[in-house]
């Protein structure tokens, strides 16, 4: 019979849920953990799991540690156009936040998470799972699983190289110059002709 309520003699449940859920999310990505697994994993009853964090989503940026949630950012980049002008919506919201306070942990996360292949992973799940596929939601996009990954490279190298490489004169250049010089190439990853094969 399954346990229910807390782990007996183990005040740190809170701490073995995020365990548990960053070997899952990792290992077997965002939609193939489910809450009842990670909680199994966990010892814990999955009502737990929903107790200290509510949803799936809230446990994914927990367990990555964000400083930044990704319904935010969302909100911004899939109102007000069309698909016609979103890899420059995109661009500017990713802009607009890591220049924000927020930032500044947001590159610090980056750094851990690239100096390890578990961490990486879970950053993969981040930008495919919370954030590329729910823009994807909102517009139609042709082919996203060949695209996203085109998208996540330009962007991922936007972050290094900006935020944290600090390559210059990207890494002081104005937010307008950013979204001008990168956005269509984001743009041209969402809605060109992709190559056959």
């Amino acid at each position: 019979m399954a346990r229910t309520g807390r782990r007996r003699g183990k005040p740190d449940t809170r701490e073995a849920i995020l365990s548990a859920a960053r070997e899952a999310f990792a290992e077997h990505g965002y939609d193939r953990s489910s809450i009842r697994a990670i909680a199994a994993a966990a010892e814990v009853d999955p009502a737990l799991v929903q107790h200290y964090f509510g949803n799936k989503d809230k446990l994914f940026l927990a367990a990555m540690e964000s400083p930044i949630d990704p319904a935010e950012m969302i909100a911004e980049v899939v109102e007000g156009g069309s698909v016609d002008d979103l890899g420059e919506r995109l661009v500017r919201t990713f802009v607009r936040v890591w220049d924000s306070p927020a930032g500044k942990p947001a590159a610090a996360m980056i750094r851990t998470m690239v100096s390890r292949e578990w961490s990486s992973r879970l950053l993969r799940e981040f930008l495919l799972s919370q954030i590329l596929r729910r823009i994807a939601a909102a517009h139609v996009i042709t082919e996203p699983d060949r695209r996203f990954p085109l998208v996540a490279s330009q962007m991922i190298g936007l972050g290094m190289a900006r935020y944290i490489l600090k390559i210059e004169p990207l890494a002081s250049a104005p937010p307008e110059f950013v979204v001008a010089t990168i956005a269509p190439t984001v743009q041209r990853y969402l809605t060109m002709e992709l190559p056959t094969g």
